[in-house]
């Protein structure tokens, strides 16, 4: 930070602030003694094993919301993985657009299972593209259990990639309840596309406590945020 300072002719204090305001836009990510810039979505297999007793806790909580009997949308990402994982042996209905969640419930004979369809992104294990817009256009869910690269502190929703963001504001399209599976380190997280704002949502599940400005904004919007594994006051 201190070469980048001299270089740039302006003081370290005035570098933090720039790095925090990019880091807040999705555009990097601050490191010890800097920053790295955004790279987009990280392959699935990257993620998966990736802070998985938090995701866990919050794929606990999101599982206890539904009811035997109601349709559920699952998106893209691993903590719909995880939350598939806990799925078994129930009555439900689970559409997705999700490989692995297809792949982790196929031979689940007591869920209804409906793959969307669309353009494979293999690295990713999700399909998309107008194919998977249309397709949800048809369908209705109780649920819908959305994924997120990060949550910025005026509530809004992003990912990194920018393929995703229509397929996932269709999932928003048509569900009743949308509840955002975020762990903390998706707050900010990362990403540079908004997915939508925190009108759209109705519950936020993370596994430790937002900060003060964000669930402000989340909380005026309606939205109720829950911490798994802690009781709430």
């Amino acid at each position: 930070m201190t070469d980048l300072s001299e270089q740039l002719g302006v003081s370290p204090a005035t570098i933090r602030r720039d790095l925090v305001k990019l880091e807040e836009d999705g555009l990097l990510t601050r490191v010890h003694g800097g920053a790295r810039a955004e790279e987009g979505d990280q392959p699935f297999a990257d993620v998966a094993e990736v802070r998985v007793a938090e995701k866990d806790v919050i794929a606990a909580h999101a599982a206890g919301l539904i009811k035997d009997g109601q349709s559920v949308l699952l998106d893209i990402g691993t903590t719909a993985y995880r939350l598939a994982r806990q799925l078994h042996g129930r009555r439900l209905t689970v559409i997705t657009s999700n490989l692995v969640v297809y792949e982790e419930l196929a031979d689940d004979e007591g869920i209804e299972l409906v793959l969307l369809g669309g353009m494979v992104r293999r690295e990713y294990r999700s399909l998309v593209g107008f194919l998977t817009e249309d397709n949800l256009r048809q369908l209705h869910a109780d649920w819908l259990f959305l994924g997120t690269s990060g949550v910025r502190p005026g509530g809004q929703v992003m990912d990194t990639t920018v393929v995703e963001v229509p397929v996932k504001r269709a999932m928003i399209k048509a569900s009743d309840r949308i509840v955002l599976l975020a762990d903390a380190a998706k707050f900010p997280g990362t990403g540079m596309a908004k997915v939508c704002g925190p009108e759209d949502l109705d519950v936020v599940v993370t596994n430790a406590p937002v900060n003060a400005a964000t669930r402000a904004s989340l909380e005026e919007a309606g939205v109720d945020v829950v911490v798994a594994g802690k009781v709430q006051a």
